[in-house]
């Protein structure tokens, strides 16, 4: 509820910029520093950040953060990293109250309270206006999220989902790695990689990372193009050995406890069996917890369709990148 004393001319202010404003803005309305004062200290209102003040009562939401990051860090700043991943809509991104904001070089701004400031060389050319902020492109706020974070899964993760949901491409995330050089990309590379190699999930990368342990497998497809010898095209499974049909399939809860999961499960299964491939179900928990046993069964599975000669009446084409 906005206080009654305040100015009316403040009120549509205020409701754009979700109950968030800086104290230039209180004073362009006639609302002067004595009263700024007296509302915090009362608390009616909350001093969210140096100069940026929430009219609100309660816990500052994800939008009023990013609100008020773009007030305290300047008209040039862009909004970037986990954040803007959440704004993209991003389900991948690990939760975060935290604010990254890129601000160029000769602007004097320093990180404080949930806003991380990052003086940049170069701004994002291919930023966006989000309405009340400027946010990067979806390949630098991966890249900058990527560099912020620690765990492997998360950014093979965020990689993943940004090319599979197609918020960008590889080539666009490979151009921001570069530009970024060697500061702390090292693990967005490796997840980059193996986008390109044709994985398309965290856990899928996990397998690939467990197969390629193997003496015995040969070099396995990742989401390959399957099509009937006549070019009906066939279920996609993530994982390929062309030479037997042996198809690998990374089945998560989350995605059966969906609707028609299991329903679309089987009904994938029985097509690909129908043209004589055999599919192994293998899930993310077991590539996690007993990745040993995940390689000995697929390398059996392997050996025994091998000695039986049985050929897949399909057709597989690369994925391509």
């Amino acid at each position: 509820m906005l206080i009654t004393r305040l100015p009316k001319s403040l009120g549509p202010l205020l409701d754009r910029q979700h109950n968030v404003v800086s104290r230039g803005q209180l004073l362009a309305a006639g609302v002067d520093d004595g009263t700024t004062y007296r509302k915090v200290r009362t608390g009616h209102w909350q001093r969210l950040l140096p100069g940026i003040f929430l009219v609100a009562p309660g816990s500052p939401g994800t939008e009023q953060r990013r609100v008020a990051a773009a007030l305290f860090a300047g008209e040039q700043a862009q909004l970037t990293g986990l954040s803007v991943l959440h704004w993209y809509g991003f389900r991948s991104a690990p939760a975060t109250d935290r604010v990254h904001v890129l601000v160029p070089h000769d602007v004097h701004r320093r990180s404080t309270g949930f806003v991380v400031v990052q003086r940049a060389l170069s701004l994002d050319e291919r930023a966006r206006h989000g309405g009340l902020y400027w946010v990067t492109s979806p390949a630098r706020a991966v890249v900058d999220a990527c560099r912020a974070l620690t765990q492997l899964r998360d950014v093979r993760a965020i990689v993943a989902e940004a090319v599979q949901a197609h918020h960008t491409s590889p080539q666009a995330i490979d151009a921001e790695l570069r530009r970024a050089a060697r500061s702390r990309t090292g693990l967005a590379r490796r997840a980059l990689n193996e986008v390109l190699a044709g994985v398309r999930s965290a856990p899928e990368a996990e397998l690939r990372e467990l197969t390629l342990q193997s003496k015995i497998l040969p070099p396995i497809l990742w989401n390959p193009t399957l099509t009937t010898l006549d070019g009906h095209r066939l279920p996609t499974p993530d994982g390929w050995i062309d030479d037997v049909g042996l198809a690998l399939q990374v089945d998560s809860a989350e995605y059966h406890a969906r609707g028609t999961g299991w329903t679309d499960t089987l009904d994938r299964h029985n097509e690909l069996a129908k043209h004589d491939v055999q599919v192994l179900h293998i899930t993310p928990t077991e590539i996690r917890t007993v990745p040993r046993k995940v390689l000995a069964t697929i390398e059996q599975a392997y050996r025994a369709r091998l000695a039986s000669g049985v050929r897949a009446r399909v057709v597989a084409t690369p994925i391509s990148a």
